[in-house]
């Protein structure tokens, strides 16, 4: 009999799935009304929606999980299981119909988190993980197979990725941005979620996100860590609400401390 933690992942995976569907019908959309929130991010009908959507089906099938949202703040529950959720991750992407972004879907339990699910549309891909059943990723409708990190290069040969320059910059540690560039034999500004995803599937070394919200970092960590690699905030602590977030390879990590954590 499936655990608790695995009935809730399936289910994700299928109502992620829905969702999903209803992104794309606005993805590429020349009528799409694009709002500013009140720290001048944009929101749109598809992230709003697709949360409401999932939400909705969550607490039909699970009534006592608590939810949290970043459109819709947070419900309580009863039962030790909360799921949080960032509807569409990378919706400055979403709206230049650009396909760097994705849907993540996290559940923790006691405040463990257990398991993640990233959807990208735009590529037609989902990696999805549970603690102790690994990482899984299919593309294009596939048959998944197993996700894994890079554990054969060095950070001279490696992909670095960030989601913004300004992030850096707000925290005062562009330092980072360019020491690791200088280090790295590529790097690239494909951020969010899809950075995170190429390290978990071996294509990046590196993914350093200066600012990242729970919504964000609380699928990343199970889907990261189960990969085989290191997920971990700027203190060098696996952990999903640290308000930051790296995701590397394992045997990059000493490199990566020398540079983030000095100061």
């Amino acid at each position: 009999m499936p655990s608790p933690v695995e009935t809730r992942l399936n289910f994700a995976l299928a109502a992620s799935e829905r969702a999903e569907a209803f992104v794309l019908e606005h993805y590429l959309s020349t009528s799409l009304d694009v709002e500013l929130k009140s720290d001048e991010s944009p929101v749109t009908i598809a992230d709003r929606g697709a949360e409401q959507m999932l939400r909705k089906e969550i607490l039909k099938e699970f009534p006592n999980d608590a939810v949290l949202g970043e459109e819709f703040g947070e419900t309580s529950g009863t039962s030790g299981y909360r799921w949080v959720l960032d509807p569409v991750d990378g919706t400055k992407s979403f709206v230049h119909g650009v396909p760097l972004f994705g849907m993540l879907i996290g559940l923790q339990h006691n405040g463990e988190s257990l398991a993640g699910i990233c959807r990208l549309p735009g590529a037609r891909e989902v990696i999805y993980a549970m603690q102790g059943g690994g990482a899984w990723w299919s593309r294009g409708g596939e048959a998944p197979v197993e996700a894994r990190v890079r554990t054969d290069v060095e950070m001279s040969d490696s992909l670095f990725c960030y989601t913004a320059i300004d992030g850096f910059e707000q925290i005062g540690r562009i330092d980072v941005l360019r020491k690791l560039s200088q280090k790295c034999r590529l790097t690239r500004g494909w951020g969010d979620c899809y950075g995170h995803m190429l390290v978990a599937t071996g294509r990046a070394g590196i993914m350093v996100d200066p600012l990242l919200a729970e919504w964000d970092a609380c699928a990343l960590l199970p889907i990261i860590r189960e990969a085989g690699g290191v997920f971990m905030d700027w203190t060098g602590v696996a952990r999903a609400d640290g308000g930051n977030g790296i995701s590397l390879a394992p045997q990059l990590r000493e490199s990566v401390e020398q540079i983030v954590l000095a100061r």
